[in-house]
Parts: C-alpha cells; sequence; structure tokens
C-alpha cells in the first residue's frame, strides 16, 4: 500500500512517489503480487497504468483506495474494485459465496445517523500541546458511533482536559459542561487529573446529566459520591494517594506484596471476566434490550476462567478489563444505604464489576471496558442505552 499525495497547488495526484517505493522494494527482492493506492479521491487510469508499469503488474491489479466520508464505506469500496476476487484467484483459493447485506445495511444507518447528541469526554490523554488526539481514545469513540448507528444519531464528540477543570468554580463548571447531552469519564491510569474528573462527575450527578464512567471513570465516580453525598472527605483511591485514611478504591489484596516489591508484572486483572448483573437495574435493562443476540460478544465465556455463575436465572456477561485497583467491600453498606447501586458484581460477589445511582435518568459506570467488544454490527448495549439516556 502507498500514498499518492495531491499537492494544493497542482491539483493532481502525484504517482512518482510510490512508483519510487515499489523501485525500492523491488531492489530489495520484495516484488509485491498488489499495490493499493490511498489518496484523497480515486486513483484514476492514466496514474494505474504509471504505477502499473513501475510494478510490472497488472492494471487490474492496481487498487484504488480513495478517502470516503467514514471508515465503515471502506468496505464497500474495496469491494468496487473486486479486491476479494482478485486475492483469492491469486491464493488459488475457492471463491465463496458473498454477501454483504448486513454491511449495506449498516452503510445506510451510517448515512442516517444524523440526530445530533453532544458528548463531553473529560479524559487526561488526548492533549498534546496545541493539539487534541483524539484518537486517545479511539475505542470509546467507535463504541459511540456504533450506538449512534443504530439510534440515528451522530454523536459530536468534545475533548475536556480534566486538569483544565481543577481549581476552577462551579460556575465556570457549568459553563464548560452545561452544552453537553451526555458526560464520560474514560480510563486512565495514576494521580495526574482526578480531581478535574471528579468534579466533571459530581456536576453530571447534580444536574441529571447522563454519566458513564469507564474502569477509572467507574472508580472515579465511586470517590466522588463518597466525599459528596457520603461526606467521607478524604475518600480516595490508594492509586493516587497510597496513605489515604479512606480508601474506597484499593488494590486487591493478593497483589500487594507484588506491588510493595515494585514487581508490577501480572498484576492487572486482564482480559474477558465474567459479572453477574442485578436484576432491576439499568445496567440489567441494556443488555436485556439490546443485548440478547447470543452471538454477542458479551455473552461468550473466557475458556481460561472457571469462575462461572451456574443458577439458570441469573445474567452473567463475560466482559474485558484492565486494571489493577477495585472497589473496597468495607465500604459497601455504607455506599448501598445513600441510593448507591451494585448493578453487577463477580459471581461470587466479591468484585464489584459496576455501580449506578437511583434517581438518575442514567448514571453507570463499569469497572470492565464494553467499549472493547463493541463493534459495528453488534453495538454494545450500556452505551446504546446511554446515548439513547442522552437523546431524552
Amino acid at each position: 500500500m502507498g500514498y499518492l499525495p495531491a499537492p494544493s497547488s497542482i491539483g493532481e495526484l502525484k504517482s512518482k512517489p510510490i512508483q519510487q517505493s515499489i523501485i525500492a522494494l523491488n531492489s530489495l527482492g520484495v516484488l509485491p503480487d498488489f499495490v493499493i493506492g490511498r489518496a484523497a479521491r480515486d486513483i484514476d487510469m492514466k496514474r494505474k497504468e504509471k504505477i502499473a508499469y513501475a510494478s510490472g503488474l497488472p492494471i487490474e491489479n492496481i487498487i484504488s483506495n480513495p478517502d470516503v466520508d467514514s471508515v465503515y464505506f471502506v468496505p464497500l469500496t474495496l469491494d468496487e474494485e473486486k479486491i476479494a476476487p482478485k486475492i483469492l484467484k491469486r491464493l488459488k483459493i475457492k471463491h465463496r459465496k458473498k454477501d454483504l447485506t448486513e454491511w449495506k445495511a449498516l452503510v445506510r444507518k451510517v448515512n442516517n445517523a444524523v440526530k445530533p447528541v453532544k458528548i463531553g469526554i473529560v479524559g487526561k490523554y488526548q492533549k498534546t500541546g496545541d493539539y487534541i488526539l483524539s484518537d486517545s481514545y479511539v475505542s470509546v469513540v467507535e463504541a459511540l458511533n456504533h450506538a449512534g448507528f443504530y439510534l440515528g444519531a451522530k454523536a459530536q464528540v468534545s475533548w475536556i482536559d480534566s486538569q483544565s477543570l481543577e481549581g476552577i468554580d462551579e460556575r465556570k463548571i457549568e459553563s464548560l459542561l452545561s452544552e453537553f447531552d451526555g458526560i464520560i469519564v474514560p480510563q486512565g491510569w495514576g494521580s495526574r487529573g482526578i480531581e478535574g474528573k471528579i468534579k466533571a462527575i459530581e456536576y453530571a450527578r447534580e444536574n441529571k446529566v447522563p454519566y458513564l464512567g469507564l474502569c477509572f471513570g467507574m472508580q472515579m465516580a465511586t470517590i466522588e459520591f463518597a466525599r459528596h453525598v457520603l461526606n467521607f472527605e478524604t475518600a480516595n483511591t490508594t492509586e493516587a494517594n497510597p496513605k489515604t485514611s479512606c480508601p474506597v478504591i484499593h488494590v486487591m489484596d493478593n497483589q500487594k506484596e507484588y506491588l510493595l516489591k515494585k514487581n508490577y508484572g501480572g498484576t492487572i486483572r486482564l482480559g474477558a471476566w465474567p459479572c453477574k448483573v442485578m436484576a432491576g437495574t439499568k445496567l440489567y435493562d441494556a443488555y436485556k434490550k439490546y443485548g440478547m443476540g447470543k452471538a454477542s460478544p458479551w455473552w461468550i465465556p473466557n475458556p481460561r476462567l472457571h469462575q462461572q455463575s451456574t443458577a439458570s436465572h441469573q445474567m452473567v456477561i463475560h466482559e474485558r478489563h484492565r486494571h489493577r485497583y477495585e472497589f473496597n467491600n468495607k465500604f459497601k453498606k455504607d455506599f448501598e444505604k445513600n441510593g448507591f447501586v451494585i448493578s453487577g458484581t463477580s459471581p461470587d460477589g466479591h468484585l464489584v464489576e459496576a455501580i449506578e445511582l437511583k434517581d438518575h435518568p442514567f448514571f453507570v459506570g463499569t469497572q470492565f471496558h464494553p467499549e472493547y467488544i463493541s463493534r459495528p454490527l453488534t453495538p454494545h448495549p450500556v452505551f446504546i442505552s446511554f446515548l439513547e439516556a442522552c437523546l431524552e
């Protein structure tokens, strides 16, 4: 694959860079079977002829892959170039019946997803100098897109640097966050910017703004509730303050020895883990309403784990994790007595996997990462329910 620039001062695609790249590869003994040309527009026949001549390939093996409005249009663009049957023929593999019906239906949904919904993502990895790196949380953005296609909505994402919310008063916080239909606090590590995240969560809780906390965002929601509802003023996570007198989020007991020795390998809970979802919660309703297709990834157990629930009446999902710290069960009763709902746990009940609030249109935090297994054709139920609440 190579790039064909189109300098604005010239107004045409230039094939010379990709020709030179092919010649350089040939000199190393690398001979391509196909050349896929990336460009701002379709590669015309004249440029295909030049690339074919430089590569020694038939012109039909020069594939045009122009910019499109959505990455989800790319499969249909490549299908128009008949790339699949060409590759199968080259590999001498028998053709199978092609069926792009579902994908074409998805593309129609992409085109029809026009209802605007404003989402503020409060993170700390997206800002670098004068630039915003939107792909820092690309899995979250794409999960929002998948849910938007399903609902006919278009998520308009704005990025808020969590550190920018620190040290400012409530009036300023309101002016920054009041424009959003929903707020997300995504994953993160360390102490930097956590006070800004907590301020954003407090605003969402008090003003009934739909909120979704992902992993670190669930932990920050726990701390915010402890400080401002339970009046545990020193509540914190031991990740940010190892000496806190109120560790509502702490490291798992069986990992403390490793961390004290600064042996960080193998101390993160990774991969798909089972989660028992409590009936009557927003989390349960989300999976029940939007996620009952049994081929969906959240129903697929991790074969390496044996911690399963055997009760047939329970809903057990399997979601991916990437974290080291957990909800501290010593404080569970204090939280639950004050409207804090633990909506998901490990099957044995020892690990808190999801939380939410009563009397709120949508305030959900998950210790797992639903964005990791959202797919264009199987949008994640949590994101659909979140966007649905934002639209309302």
